[in-house]
């Protein structure tokens, strides 16, 4: 059963015309990874976002060694959605990535059903709080390896076993700059949030 197969199932029994089942899912990883990028990519409406310019004293404090071209940084959270199709709508919640904005989590994660957590292999120390994030509530999330300039640093087992990540969650590659890859890396979260459901 493929992800709109089964939210079709779940979607209203109303006429035609019926709108679109939504769905919350939040876009969660470390600094500088793409969350925001990965948002404005896949997003049918202007994405929302709280960016603020990086000043001296945070450029002090977060890594830009791998970012250095990034001037503004997330301070709340980004948001867009994507009609998946006329069944479903995926509303959007990307998370700030510096640990100092971690109190707001909890109040973005409310009510999601899956998470994509985008990772950035030259600095893999900085998602494991969200990969902990995830799985100490039990929220399905799949770990997107974000493809920066094409290529990736480690092969895909080697990033799951330096995560420590469960073998039911999918790892994949995408790149946060392409509509499609987006979206495909959602539909992932999403079939494995709809197979969690019904079981």
């Amino acid at each position: 059963m493929t992800a709109t197969e089964g939210a079709r199932g779940r979607a209203p029994a109303a006429g035609r015309g019926a709108p679109p089942l939504p769905v919350k899912m939040v876009v969660a990883g470390g600094f500088g990874v793409g969350k925001t990028t990965a948002v404005g990519a896949i997003s049918e409406i202007r994405p929302l976002t709280t960016e603020a310019a990086i000043t001296e004293v945070a450029a002090g404090v977060d890594d830009l060694s791998h970012t250095p071209g990034k001037t503004t940084t997330t301070v709340a959270m980004d948001f867009g959605c994507i009609t998946i199709d006329p069944s479903l709508k995926l509303y959007l919640f990307g998370t700030p990535g510096q640990e100092r904005f971690g109190f707001m989590w909890d109040d973005l994660v409310q009510g999601a059903l899956g998470g994509l957590v985008i990772v950035d292999t030259r600095r893999l120390d900085d998602c494991y709080a969200a990969v902990d994030y995830f799985e100490h509530r039990q929220i399905p999330f799949a770990v997107a390896v974000n493809a920066f300039d094409g290529r990736v640093e480690h092969e895909l087992d080697d990033v799951r076993w330096a995560l420590d990540v469960a073998e039911h969650v999918p790892v994949i590659t995408f790149d946060a700059r392409e509509r499609g890859s987006v979206r495909d890396a959602l539909l992932v979260v999403l079939e494995l949030a709809l197979a969690r459901a019904e079981n």
